[in-house]
């Protein structure tokens, strides 16, 4: 299945390298790592994340890090919603 990255979720992984990468430029580039292979995984197996209160959302964790993925699964594509560090407060699902 093919992976599609909103904006929105395009722009939180740019944030979460550049926080990052100012404190630890091999910490950011294995943060990233991780989040790529959670998202390969995904396009694989699309249903493998939890479902949330929305019906809709699914999010899936970053192994070894605190992030969570938050995505749709389409027809044909599984879309990247949101990733956010998880001491957070939750995310509203983008309403």
């Amino acid at each position: 299945m093919r992976v599609r990255f909103s904006p929105e979720a395009f722009a939180d992984r740019e944030r979460i390298f550049e926080y990052l990468h100012a404190r630890s430029p091999d910490g950011a580039r294995n943060v990233l790592a991780s989040i790529r292979t959670a998202v390969v995984q995904l396009a694989d197996q699309p249903y493998s994340g939890y479902q949330t209160d929305d019906p809709e959302i699914r999010v899936k964790f970053v192994i070894h890090y605190p992030y969570k993925i938050f995505y749709r699964v389409r027809v044909d594509v599984v879309e990247i919603a949101h990733i956010r560090h998880t001491s957070r407060r939750p995310w509203s699902g983008g309403r």
